[in-house]
C-alpha cells in the first residue's frame, strides 16, 4: 500500500510540473492569430472590407433643400389631374390641359396652405391683382399646392379669396412631381414632408412663356408684380 501511494506521488509530482502542450486546433495556432499562416489555415476565405475615411468637414449637415426642376422656357406642360371645390361646394377635378388649351394661363405654386408667406402675399397678391391679368388678356389664374382639397377649400374661405383665383388640390404631387418642382421638407419639424417648390408661370395653349421659379420657398421673383411686369 505504501509503493503504490508513493508511485502516485511520483506520477503526480511529474505531471504538475510538466509544460502544458498547446492545444491542437485547425483554427489556432501557437503563432500569432494575426499571422499570415494561421489565416491561411482557416477553413472558409477571409473578405476584407476597406471603408473610406471621411472627415467631419466632408459630412453634409445641412438643411437646405436640395431641389432641381426639369420644367423650362418653351416646354409643353405635362398633364396631370387637379381637384378642387366649385361654388357649389362639389368635389370637382380638372386636367392641366383643360386648364390650359386654347388659353392663356397663369399657374403658381406654393408649399404650403396657411403658411405664412403663401397666405400674407403669394396668394393674396394674385387676388388683388386679377382684374389687371385679365385686361392683359389671361383666361385662367390657378394657385396650386400639394394639400388636399379640403384644405385648399378652407384656405380660400379663410383668405376670402374670390373666383377669380382657382385653388388647386395637387394632393399627391402628381403635376409638382411631373415638372420637377418637388421640395423635401421633411427634415423640418412642423411636418411638411414633399411639397411644391414656389413659382409661378405664364402659358399659352399650355406651352410654357414665362417661368418664374424660387429657391425652394423663397418669395423673390414669383409674386404678382412680377408676373404683370414679365406680361
Amino acid at each position: 500500500m505504501a509503493a503504490t501511494s508513493t508511485a502516485s506521488f511520483a506520477t503526480l509530482s511529474k505531471l504538475l510540473s510538466s509544460t502544458p502542450k498547446p492545444l491542437s486546433s485547425p483554427f489556432f495556432s501557437p503563432k500569432s492569430i494575426s499571422s499570415s499562416s494561421a489565416i491561411s489555415r482557416l477553413p472558409f476565405p477571409l473578405h476584407r472590407r476597406s471603408y473610406p475615411r471621411r472627415s467631419l468637414n466632408s459630412l453634409n449637415f445641412s438643411t437646405t433643400p436640395k431641389i432641381s426642376a426639369t420644367i423650362s422656357l418653351g416646354d409643353k406642360l405635362p398633364n396631370a389631374t387637379l381637384s378642387y371645390f366649385d361654388a357649389s361646394d362639389e368635389l370637382q377635378t380638372i386636367s392641366i390641359s383643360d386648364l390650359t388649351a386654347n388659353k392663356k394661363a397663369i399657374l403658381f405654386a406654393v408649399p404650403g396652405a396657411f403658411t405664412p408667406t403663401c397666405s400674407q402675399k403669394h396668394l393674396p397678391g394674385f387676388a388683388d391683382k386679377a382684374s389687371e391679368f385679365k385686361s392683359k388678356g389671361v383666361d385662367t389664374i390657378a394657385c396650386i399646392s400639394v394639400n388636399d382639397a379640403f384644405v385648399m377649400k378652407a384656405w380660400k374661405q379663410n383668405l376670402n379669396i374670390s373666383d377669380d383665383v382657382l385653388l388647386l388640390s395637387d394632393g399627391n404631387g402628381e403635376f409638382t412631381k411631373a415638372i420637377g418642382c418637388e421640395l423635401d421638407l421633411s427634415d423640418k419639424p412642423v411636418g411638411l414632408g414633399v411639397r411644391s417648390r414656389r413659382y409661378a408661370l405664364f402659358a399659352e395653349d399650355g406651352v410654357v412663356k414665362i417661368l418664374n421659379l424660387e429657391e425652394g420657398g423663397a418669395f423673390n421673383v414669383s409674386s404678382a408684380e412680377d408676373m404683370l411686369k414679365a406680361l
